[in-house]
């Protein structure tokens, strides 16, 4: 199993020591693991960044890497929290840090927090599911240098109620459009299992996003829990990885120093 969205407390959103996620991963048989902690620039409306230190971020990877050596491989990445003004400050960080894996994010829109439910009770459900996904598109198109899209639905988690949530048919054309674009620029998106945990009933990105990827042409699939704490490391990575298997996909995707390796789910 590889888990490949993990976060400790280098997060702000985390409290979990790197080592108390390591030794969670090992004892649930994980095969390998990547800390993708966030920075988030600009991220509210007050301009306010969550960042950490990136010389610790490094320092204590390398500690537990080297701990833990015989038992677990474990990565450095970043989940980066991108809005379309952002495109030099990421370009700068990612440059200047030698990660394995980038996954990029939108966590804001019009520099509000999504997670605040702020942004989806500004506007109707589908006018910000227009916003959301037309800036995802323009982030993409801005900017390369990243390696898988996180969590492509994100934005559902925070409707009011889930009833709220548009039909997937009624904004396909958006999704279609980014996938697309994710597609010619040989990206890959994550299937993130977080989606069940915060009450959805499905993994982000919703199986209908997933079967229009693979219908694309689409291959490039890791697979993520999203943990901010131990107990949920490697969350339903084998239901996860069925389901991939059910529509069709023959590989997950792993990244060493941004370079992707493909694992047989066949």
């Amino acid at each position: 199993m590889y888990d490949f969205h993990l976060h400790s407390e280098y997060s702000i959103d985390s409290k979990a020591s790197m080592e108390s996620m390591v030794a969670s991963a090992i004892n649930n048989n994980l095969k390998s693991i990547c800390f993708t902690d966030h920075v988030d620039y600009d991220a509210t409306t007050t301009g306010m960044d969550f960042v950490f230190r990136t010389a610790d971020y490094f320092k204590n990877i390398n500690q537990v890497k080297y701990k833990y050596k015989n038992e677990i491989e474990i990565l450095a990445g970043v989940e980066i929290g991108m809005q379309p003004h952002l495109f030099d400050r990421y370009n700068t960080l990612i440059e200047n840090n030698n990660f394995d894996f980038v996954i990029m994010s939108l966590h804001a829109v019009e520099k509000i927090d999504i997670h605040t439910g702020e942004f989806t009770k500004k506007y109707e459900p589908l006018d910000a599911l227009e916003r959301y996904y037309g800036d995802i598109k323009k982030c993409i198109s801005g900017f390369s240098n990243f390696d898988v899209f996180g969590h492509l639905d994100f934005i559902d988690r925070y409707f009011n109620r889930t009833a709220s949530i548009p039909r997937f048919e009624d904004y396909y054309g958006l999704v279609y459009d980014v996938l697309k674009l994710l597609i010619q620029n040989n990206k890959g998106i994550e299937i993130n299992t977080s989606g069940v945990r915060y009450g959805l009933g499905y993994y982000h990105p919703k199986v209908s996003i997933l079967k229009l990827y693979k219908e694309l042409g689409g291959e490039i699939v890791t697979i993520g829990s999203d943990s901010h704490a131990p107990n949920t490391i490697g969350h339903d990575y084998k239901l996860a990885e069925k389901l991939l298997r059910d529509l069709g996909y023959k590989y997950i995707f792993i990244f060493k120093d941004r370079k992707k390796f493909p694992i047989n789910i066949g």
